[in-house]
């Protein structure tokens, strides 16, 4: 079976993926791990079911019984997209009537030390501490260790998710034009997340002129003038539900030179960040290289937020590049490196690539220019 089909992994991969999470379940001195539907989920078996307000959840514990899916008997179909079937686990269909969380009970033993995922909907969370008589603990240990480590298999969607986002990077000369405004090219760039290989577009950001100074600006009714700095920073999932991120620069028409000059500092910065990546430094090191050139140029105050952020099933996950965190990068970790430059009511910039960690370096799964890039008015 190849690596992937259209939406899940090959079985052994999530086969691998329940042997280590047994192994990690043990080492943290629990005895079960509960998941409901979303990217932990769709991580450990394949499924990209959904959260309702019926039970569905993933019971694995540390004894290495076969794991079991409670689930509702009219959603059982929805299980076949998964690799439950292949992985031969237990399926507990219930119905209206019958109380789920004696189900995922009756799997444990009494006086289980049971961990959740933080995801969990409140909805189904405050139930289950009720069956179990206190109040289970956060899965984060577990899981973040997990994920963040990329096997092979995700390293080559996200590099097929950072190709197809470059593709719509690559077309921006046909989307911003003078006179447009950001919700018209919001319109043909999510349109063009799809046509280049996304199942769809997560984000769209056009911050054109003063907006670009809004790290989180979607797009407004503004339009695009001569001599704006845009920023664009989109991104989407490809299948099996990786996602891309990527920001570049762009001005309409050549730049006032001391923009051209910050910009340069910008870029300078970002690959300073990516230089630095590699096994054993620690995450806040990674941020305060993208930060020292910055300030050096006397624009530390203008980077107003962290230089990256854990990438894979979700947008944002662990490990957050930041200062504080001393963890330390291990190959396999997938990031994004994205310092930005921000001066209110004025213009902002940004720059992002995802990367990946190696043995001896890292390396990018986007590939555009980084520079401030000028289009035609």
């Amino acid at each position: 079976m190849s690596a992937h089909t259209e939406s899940r992994f090959a079985a052994e991969i999530y086969e691998q993926r329940l042997e280590r999470a047994v192994q990690l379940i043990r080492e943290a001195h629990l005895d079960a791990l509960l998941i409901t539907p979303g990217p932990d989920l769709r991580y450990l078996i394949g499924s990209s079911a959904q959260s309702f307000e019926r039970l569905t959840c993933l019971v694995i514990t540390s004894d290495k019984a076969t794991p079991s899916v409670v689930v509702p008997k009219l959603e059982v179909a929805g299980l076949q997209e998964s690799a439950v079937d292949e992985l031969g686990l237990r399926v507990l269909d219930w119905v209206d009537g019958v109380n789920p969380y004696d189900l995922v009970q009756s799997v444990l033993h009494i006086g289980s030390r049971v961990a959740v995922a933080d995801a969990m909907p409140a909805l189904h969370l405050l139930p289950l501490a009720h069956s179990f008589s206190g109040l289970p603990v956060s899965a984060t240990p577990v899981l973040r260790e997990l994920r963040m480590i990329k096997d092979d298999a995700e390293i080559e969607a996200l590099r097929r998710a950072g190709a197809a986002i470059d593709r719509v990077h690559a077309r921006m000369g046909e989307f911003l034009q003078v006179g447009r405004t950001e919700s018209e090219v919001g319109k043909d760039i999510n349109d063009a997340i799809v046509a280049e290989g996304h199942t769809g577009a997560e984000f769209v950001i056009v911050g054109s002129g003063p907006n670009g100074a809004i790290p989180h600006h979607e797009v407004s009714d503004r339009r695009i003038e001569a001599g704006d700095v845009v920023v664009i920073d989109i991104g989407g999932p490809v299948e099996p539900g990786y996602y891309s991120d990527s920001t570049r620069t762009y001005v309409l028409g050549e730049p006032d030179p001391e923009i051209a000059a910050r910009c340069a500092e910008l870029e300078r910065a970002q690959a300073a960040a990516v230089a630095a990546v590699r096994p054993g430094v620690r995450a806040a090191a990674v941020d305060a290289a993208a930060r020292e050139p910055l300030g050096a140029a006397g624009l530390g105050a203008a980077f107003v937020h962290r230089t990256g952020h854990g990438i894979g099933l979700s947008v944002h996950e662990e490990p957050y590049i930041v200062a504080g965190n001393d963890l330390e990068l291990r190959p396999g970790m997938a990031f994004s490196i994205e310092p930005g430059i921000y001066f209110p009511g004025e213009w902002g910039a940004r720059i992002e690539d995802i990367v990946v960690v190696t043995e001896d370096g890292c390396v990018s799964m986007n590939q555009q220019p980084h520079g401030l890039t000028v289009l035609p008015v």
